[in-house]
């Protein structure tokens, strides 16, 4: 696939029923072959107000194939060339960077330079901001990034401008959008299609819990069972992850069958982050979840009144002007919130999930203010849960 184009491997794919053809996919295949030409021909150029572009940025909805595109892309680039990460691995690897050049004169712009002389392309895989940390640091790395040269191919869930919005300070933020906008071809999949959810031979993945705590308890030791795992009382087996310690149902760290059992409450709840999912996923190849609830809920807005968020202090980030609109999330969306990061770290390392719930897929979240970030995670738990993903596994 290396030696071919990717509108060759497009083609292909489309010829022999591997795909079906999408207008809008088409027109992400045009800008990326063009690009594609730019770098291994010295070809196709980019111009743009008499400005070199730098890269692509492809948004649509979920299920789109924006993933896909990209994949197939940097596949058909030579070896070394490109960097493809998920978004949330790369900013993980940008802060630890940061913090191993502490006391480095403008270290933002000398991570930028070590990337340039590393790849030419850097392939950022759900770009999604949701963190301050990130959004401050972005604005000035992009900005490097680009002007040392680096093409940055992105895909995400909705257009540059809508990137961190809500976010605390966000202004702190716009210098990233606008580096986006002024060196990427922007261009949304507009296509009606959802390719994750064509005809997939379904297997059951997802349990709604009988109503009844005997019925219960025997549908847990019938997963347990299926994959040879005996359940330990009151929680007394545990993982240590990133040197703490995560209570477990039950665990097999064969080589052949590595596997942990969590109810909801210890993996979704409490001190997680998506960094705890990110280790989870290289320990682990299977994960069975049991008792996730009903994350929905609706949040409120209080609004803001200087001195009591921030104790008087002008240093605090989440501060802001007196007045300020402060939304107050629901019961339930940090807990969603890493629901969400789980699902993604799942799916991008192809790991085998197996769900038990006290209410039915569809309502897992349907009211509240994360719905939009849900719509992924419920696109991925149906490709998920199908033979054509669960034969594709290392």
């Amino acid at each position: 696939m290396r030696d071919s184009s990717p509108a060759t491997q497009y083609q292909s794919l489309v010829a022999n029923n591997q795909i079906s053809f999408d207008q809008s996919q088409q027109q992400a295949v045009d800008l990326l072959q063009q690009l594609y030409h730019r770098l291994v021909k010295g070809k196709a150029r980019f111009h743009h107000k008499k400005n070199e572009l730098k890269g692509i940025y492809l948004w649509g909805k979920v299920g789109r194939g924006k993933t896909f595109l990209m994949d197939l892309f940097v596949a058909c680039l030579p070896n070394g060339i490109a960097k493809r990460q998920h978004f949330h691995h790369f900013m993980q690897d940008v802060h630890t960077q940061l913090k191993a050049c502490a006391g480095r004169a403008e270290p933002l712009k000398y991570l930028a330079k070590q990337f340039s002389k590393q790849y030419q392309v850097l392939c950022f895989d759900e770009f999604f901001v949701s963190d301050i940390g990130d959004a401050m640091l972005l604005g000035t790395l992009l900005q490097y990034l680009f002007e040392f040269g680096v093409v940055v191919v992105s895909t995400s869930n909705c257009a540059p401008d809508e990137l961190y919005r809500n976010g605390l300070q966000r202004a702190r933020f716009l210098p990233a959008i606008a580096a986006i906008k002024q060196h990427n071809i922007i261009l949304h999949l507009a296509g009606q299609q959802d390719h994750r959810r064509r005809s997939l031979t379904v297997e059951q993945c997802y349990f709604k819990l009988p109503h009844c705590q005997q019925a219960q308890t025997a549908l847990h030791n019938s997963l347990l069972a299926r994959f040879s795992l005996k359940p330990h009382d009151l929680l007394n087996e545990s993982v240590t992850i990133l040197g703490r310690k995560i209570h477990c149902i039950a665990k097999s760290i064969e080589e052949t069958q590595r596997v942990i059992c969590f109810d909801f409450s210890q993996l979704c709840q409490g001190p997680r982050s998506h960094l705890d999912y990110v280790e989870l996923a290289k320990q682990f190849s299977t994960i069975l979840l049991f008792n996730v609830p009903s994350m929905s809920g609706q949040a409120y807005e209080t609004i803001k009144a200087r001195g009591t968020e921030d104790n008087g202090s002008n240093i605090n980030i989440a501060a802001g002007e007196t007045g300020e609109r402060a939304v107050i999330l629901a019961q339930m969306d940090d807990a969603a919130r890493r629901f969400i990061a789980l699902i993604d770290e799942c799916y991008d390392c192809h790991l085998r999930l197996m769900i038990t719930a006290h209410v039915a897929q569809e309502d897992l979240y349907n009211d509240g203010t994360l719905l939009f970030e849900f719509e992924r995670t419920k696109s991925r738990l149906i490709e998920m849960a199908s033979a054509e993903y669960l034969g594709s596994q290392a």
